[in-house]
């Protein structure tokens, strides 16, 4: 009896992310994928890996792409490839995951942390101009949750300062603004490929876009040991990149991208309608702005508190994030303990992000409401 009732509970579970239902959407198409590179025994870059990165490059309006073997490799290579270098500065923000500001560190550069806008979550433009110096080198703004930074303001800014762009867009494949999408705005862009995000591999993976054929052409060099020839290499480089398996799935996935992306921006408009009026602040979208909902984000005084509720539920819930760079022990080690940013340290508290994918059913969505709502009540 027991056994049946811990069985009918873990079925009526609703994960945060449900990899499992989006696989057998298009198994077939993955598995064929899949078959075709162990058939061909070609397991590193070819054939796979360029279709992939044509694709992609076209996908995103960008003059090329290339693959690499993680979102945090795209970002260390991008600004290696653009010059960026020890004591440089770069400015980003501090709510997003640590392999933003990882990947300026581990290049011997600076981060330089700014403040975000308290209603998108992402960097405020208007906190960038009073942090430049003369070491700033770029600027790294985050696409956080799906939603585009504000890429005109920035865009404009690092004009008239001389600074390079590199987008971190790993949370927003096809997000856009005024159709200009992602990954086709800045000087470079930097794609993450992890299983959850909303185009993912199955395993690590990333990608660099950017118009520049000559700097594309650098990081395709760096990610393979610095080599022209198999036994030739004009520079030290490294071993970054992308697998030919990792390749084909993400080719087999990527004509679905539009339509999960579609059932997305479906499901949180679905979300924002049924909490109208409850104790929560829903995400909101800048008028030309195409948010893809990599994450659905809500916002609560009371977090902790419902997202134990959901939990008891059931209910897949997360907090992305809960702990800003600039408070990470890491950080704080490195000298950053004095910065304030309150902005983003008053949303690491309140945070809270609800199940979102695209398998989402509307049954799943009005329990998971229903929930929020007794919970805040």
């Amino acid at each position: 009896m027991s056994s049946s009732i811990a069985s009918t509970k873990a079925d009526s579970k609703i994960p945060l992310v449900d990899l499992q239902a989006q696989y057998r959407s298009i198994q077939s198409e993955v598995d064929a994928a899949i078959r075709r590179v162990l058939d061909r025994s070609s397991f590193i870059l070819g054939d796979e890996v360029l279709a992939f990165e044509s694709a992609f490059a076209k996908h995103v309006g960008a003059t090329g792409a290339v693959g690499v073997s993680s979102g945090t490799a795209a970002l260390q290579l991008a600004l290696r490839a653009l010059g960026v270098s020890r004591g440089d500065e770069v400015i980003t923000t501090a709510h997003t995951f640590i392999a933003t500001a990882e990947a300026i560190s581990n290049i011997g550069a600076v981060p330089v942390f700014v403040d975000i806008d308290p209603v998108t979550y992402n960097i405020d433009p208007a906190e960038i101009e009073a942090k430049i110096s003369e070491r700033t080198r770029a600027i790294l703004p985050v696409h956080l949750y799906g939603q585009p930074a504000d890429m005109t303001a920035i865009m404009a800014i690092a004009e008239e300062r001389g600074l390079w762009v590199v987008e971190d867009a790993a949370q927003a494949h096809g997000a856009a603004i005024d159709g200009r999408r992602c990954g086709s705005i800045g000087h470079l862009a930097c794609f993450s490929f992890y299983p959850g995000k909303n185009l993912g591999a199955y395993g690590d993976a990333g990608a660099v876009t950017g118009n520049d054929p000559e700097v594309l052409d650098r990081i395709r060099r760096m990610r393979d040991h610095g080599r022209t020839t198999k036994y030739e290499h004009v520079e030290v480089g490294y071993a970054e990149r992308i697998d030919a398996l990792h390749a084909a799935v993400l080719g087999a996935k990527l004509p679905h991208l539009e339509s999960w992306t579609d059932a997305r921006r479906s499901h949180a408009r679905r979300y924002s309608e049924l909490l109208e009026g409850a104790m929560v602040e829903v995400p909101v979208t800048r008028d030309g702005f195409r948010h893809v909902f990599h994450l659905y984000v809500v916002r609560s005084a009371r977090r902790d508190e419902l997202l134990a509720r959901l939990r008891e539920e059931g209910i897949g819930a997360g907090i992305h994030y809960p702990i800003p760079l600039h408070r990470q022990p890491a950080y704080v080690a490195l000298g950053y303990g004095d910065v304030s940013l309150p902005h983003t340290e008053a949303a690491a508290a309140e945070v809270l992000s609800l199940p979102m994918y695209p398998e989402l059913t509307d049954e799943q969505i009005q329990r998971i409401v229903a929930t929020v709502r007794a919970s805040v009540a």
